[in-house]
């Protein structure tokens, strides 16, 4: 099976377009005002448009309100919302779009199977090495002997970067695979020789 690649935080529209000409499956916009790889809805436009056909879009929340999903889901052309925080699945699957659960798997989290058994209409799970509440992107990875068998798709992220998603893939043969800090040379702007080396690797690990 190939492991699909997702290229999360994308600020800019050249990385966008770079990610998706490398290789990437989906790119992912943070809709969170905290996060330093934050975009404002004018920017998400630029971005979309720069990419090429064939590119989804994941539109990236941590327990916002109603009204700022609304607005995105209304404004934009996403494919997926993914929500990183505690919201319920009622609120999830409130918007008429797929989505993806990230599942916490840092210190003091709860158990993933339990978890996930909370959102049973989800497209897939996201296992991030986040504690409960935060955003991720710390560029920490987790104890990936953790990884459960979940009933949808799952796909990894926390910590992921050119020298250890081999690695990662062949432990817990993922769906997928999500990075943002570790193809980056500052926080929201990446580089496209890490991006390269990072699908590059994706790529020899599935051919094994």
């Amino acid at each position: 099976m190939r492991t699909r690649v997702k290229i999360c935080g994308i600020t800019r529209p050249e990385d966008g377009r770079q990610a998706a000409l490398l290789g990437a499956d989906a790119i992912g916009l943070v809709f969170v005002p905290a996060s330093a790889r934050h975009v404002e809805l004018d920017a998400a436009a630029e971005i979309i448009a720069a990419l090429p056909p064939l590119v989804s879009v994941v539109a990236l929340f941590l327990d916002p309100q109603p009204a700022e999903v609304e607005q995105v889901v209304a404004r934009l052309p996403v494919d997926l919302l993914q929500f990183h925080g505690s919201e319920p699945p009622e609120f999830c699957r409130a918007f008429g779009r797929r989505y993806l659960k990230a599942l916490a798997m840092g210190e003091g989290s709860a158990d993933p199977i339990s978890q996930a058994r909370r959102y049973p209409d989800a497209a897939g799970f996201l296992l991030d090495s986040h504690a409960a509440g935060e955003l991720g992107g710390s560029g920490r990875a987790f104890d990936w002997s953790r990884v459960p068998e979940l009933p949808r798709p799952l796909v990894l992220a926390g910590g992921l970067g050119p020298d250890n998603v081999a690695a990662a893939i062949r432990r817990c043969r993922p769906y997928g695979v999500d990075v943002s800090s570790g193809v980056e040379a500052g926080k929201g702007i990446k580089e496209a020789g890490r991006m390269a080396a990072f699908l590059n690797e994706v790529r020899r690990v599935d051919s094994e």
